[in-house]
Formats: C-alpha cells, sequence, structure tokens
C-alpha cells in the first residue's frame, strides 16, 4: 500500500472515531491552521495533496520514543507539554483538517485526538466533545476589504515562535515559553487587515485563555501587529482582561514579541521574550517572563539542524502550576531527516535544569504526582532526554 492510500485510510479512522466520540457522553479537560505571525517554519517535506471540490484537507500522524535519564517513576518528562511521556512509545496526535479559504465566506475545522490534545484541553470546563476539536471557526473577507478578514469561533493563539503540529517547527519538543508563558486557543472574534506593504494589524475580543466557555463575565481584548521585510519579521502581542473565576478583578496582561530572521535559504533564526502578569484582587501580582533563541541551519534539502536555549523565571510559581519559584533554563539540538511523501524524522537531545531541586529522579510518586507530572516532586536540579519523533502528513492542494 502506497504512503498516501496509508494516509488516507488513517485520516478516515481519525474521522470516523471522531464521530463515534463526539456521539458519546464524553467527559469533559498556547496552534495550528494557521499558523502564528511570528514564526513561520521553513520548507517542510513535500506532502501529498488533497481536495474534494471548494474543501481542502490535510491532517498528521505524530508519535515518538522518549528516553528520560531520570528514569522518574511517574513516567513524565516533567515541564514539558506535549511529548510527556518518557521511556515508552506514545501518540503525540493524529488530527484531520477541513477548510475552505475565504471568498468571501470560509472555514477551517481541525480535530483530532492523543496526548497534545488532552494537554491543550486540560483547563476546559465546556463538554468534552471541545477536547477532540483544536480549531473550529467560520471566516468573512469581503471583497472590496482590502484584505480585512475577520474570524468567529475556536482558533489557536497568536503568541509564541511555534505552533501546536510538530512538522510546523524546527525541533520536536516545545519550549517552557510555548509551555508555560502563553495561552493555546481563544474562543470570540478576531479581525486581521493589512496596513501598507510590509504591516499586517489585529485586533481580538475573546473569552479568555484556553476556554470555549468564559469563566467570568469579563472578556479579554488582544492586539497584535506584524511587520514583514525581506530578512525578517518581527510580531507583538498583547492581551489584557480578567482570567480569574467568578470575578472580573484582577486582569491578567501577557506581552509576547517574535523576531524572525530569515537573511539565507540555508539559516534561519528566531528570538522569542514573554512578560506576563496576574494581578491579585489583593496588593501585589504574580509574574512569570522569558526568553528563548533557536537557529536553523537547512545542511541539505533533507537534513537540518537546529540547537535552541531558553531561560524561564517562574517567579511565583504561578505560570508553570507547581508553586515552585524557580528560574528554568533549557538546551535542545535537533535533527531533522525529511523523508518524501509527507514523513519527516527528528531526533532530539535536550537537557533541562533549575536552581531548584525539582525534577524527579527515579524513586516513587503518589497517585498526585502521576496526574499533575508537572507537579514537585523533587530530589533532582537537572533532566535529560533523548527523544525519537516519528511525524506523517498530509496538506490541502498548492
Amino acid at each position: 500500500m502506497s504512503i498516501r492510500r496509508a494516509l488516507l485510510f488513517l485520516s478516515l479512522s481519525a474521522l470516523l472515531m471522531s464521530s463515534r466520540a463526539s456521539g458519546q457522553a464524553a467527559p469533559p479537560a498556547s496552534p495550528a491552521t494557521p499558523a502564528p505571525a511570528a514564526a513561520p517554519p521553513p520548507d517542510p517535506a513535500p506532502s501529498p495533496t488533497w481536495s474534494a471540490g471548494p474543501i481542502d484537507f490535510s491532517g498528521l500522524i505524530d508519535g515518538y520514543y522518549s528516553f528520560n535519564f531520570n528514569h522518574p517513576a511517574s513516567g513524565f518528562n516533567q515541564l514539558y507539554n506535549f511529548n510527556v511521556r518518557s521511556n515508552e512509545f506514545s501518540l503525540n496526535m493524529a488530527k484531520l483538517s477541513l477548510s475552505h479559504t475565504a471568498d468571501p465566506v470560509g472555514f477551517q475545522v481541525d480535530f483530532g485526538f492523543g496526548r497534545a490534545f488532552d494537554i491543550i484541553s486540560s483547563n476546559e470546563k465546556a463538554p468534552q466533545i471541545f477536547r477532540y476539536i483544536e480549531q473550529a471557526y467560520v471566516s468573512l473577507k469581503p471583497p472590496k476589504g482590502k484584505g480585512f478578514q475577520v474570524d468567529f469561533g475556536k482558533f489557536v493563539t497568536s503568541d509564541g515562535a511555534e505552533v501546536i503540529e510538530s512538522n510546523g517547527n524546527w525541533n520536536y519538543s516545545r519550549s517552557l515559553l510555548f509551555a508555560w508563558a502563553i495561552p493555546y486557543y481563544h474562543f470570540g472574534v478576531r479581525a486581521t487587515f493589512p496596513v501598507g506593504k510590509r504591516f499586517t494589524g489585529g485586533v481580538m475580543l475573546v473569552n479568555g485563555w484556553n476556554n470555549v466557555e468564559d469563566n467570568n463575565s469579563g472578556k479579554t481584548l488582544m492586539f497584535t501587529g506584524t511587520y514583514t521585510a525581506k530578512k525578517f519579521a518581527w510580531t507583538n502581542n498583547f492581551h489584557t482582561g480578567p482570567e480569574k473565576p467568578g470575578t472580573n478583578k484582577g486582569f491578567r496582561n501577557l506581552y509576547d514579541t517574535t523576531l524572525l530572521l530569515t537573511p539565507t535559504a540555508k539559516w534561519n533564526a528566531y528570538l522569542n521574550f514573554d512578560y506576563g502578569s496576574d494581578k491579585n484582587i489583593g496588593p501585589g501580582s504574580q509574574v512569570w517572563y522569558g526568553a528563548a533563541a533557536a537557529v536553523h541551519y537547512q545542511a541539505t534539502p533533507k537534513i537540518s539542524f537546529t540547537p535552541r536555549v531558553e531561560w524561564f523565571n517562574d517567579r511565583d510559581g504561578f505560570a508553570t502550576g507547581t508553586g515552585v519559584q524557580q528560574q528554568i533554563k533549557e538546551g535542545t539540538f535537533t535533527g531533522e531527516y525529511k523523508f518524501p511523501e509527507g514523513l519527516l524524522a527528528r531526533l532530539e537531545y535536550r537537557h533541562d535544569w533549575s536552581n531548584q531541586p525539582f525534577f524527579q529522579r527515579g524513586g516513587s510518586v503518589s497517585p498526585l504526582d502521576v496526574s499533575t507530572y508537572m507537579g514537585p516532586v523533587g530530589t533532582a536540579k537537572s533532566q535529560d532526554t533523548l527523544t525519537l519523533g516519528i511525524v506523517a502528513f498530509f496538506g490541502p492542494k498548492r
């Protein structure tokens, strides 16, 4: 069976399973198409194309094996967000997307299952069907609107230098900033509009962070802007709004900026900075901030290498939800090989270290520690992992 036919079979199976799951009484739980404007990925391996009339189809299957040198008894890579299972094979994501470019009306629907979908929706209070839906929105792009477009529904965030789908990034694991500093998605309305030839602005009015159904009556307002030149693109995002359950007091603010450098076809890089604060109802605020940088070298059409470094200060233990006040650093080196027909493999070594003995090393943990794998189980200040990721994907016509 050809890879194209196999992918079609697996995609239809995912569609059937998602349809069955949506009909069950399901339990409840920062993308992604379109990708954040901050850091468009390098050209991925060519993938099979699929469309039926005006509807384009795309999807992927993403699995991995991650070896944790600490041998944590919990079976989790701590402070990771997608490839979290350690010392075992695991499914990160199986996903299918349907879309139609606004002309003037369009839509985007992304759904699937896997560990990534569980993590993305872990704080969602809406019915569990939303766990399987990464995005679902309709678009309007007036013919005489000079590029103006408005979307309504659930969509991935514009924050960050990375996206939810592995093949849209340079590294296999996500950065600490992607995991803990920013949201994954929003529900509401957003508008984008070009200003001249190089700048694109945007504004969003949404329920908040990672929730389809709001936890209060307030709304979050977000502003975005991207300046694109020949050798770089600079994106700035700011949003503010109440995020505490049952009250509109105490705003959460976030500033996110990414500079994408594209000097040559072989060399690309990005710099990402985030600063967030969540104001208490009383005096004071919870604060987190950090910076990340990565360099992508396309050695051959099939082989590339990407080192990444970052520093993250979870000043109050709020951003990670651990309650541990710590400064965390990580260094990652990723090698990628692109196969034909939309298949790639990545081998990645990653070293995380903290100024606190946060990481688990061997031993045993309670059921609570297993369910909250990022929790402060302690005993080690560092964690090393070696991960092999395999991603098969196909895309719409071009």
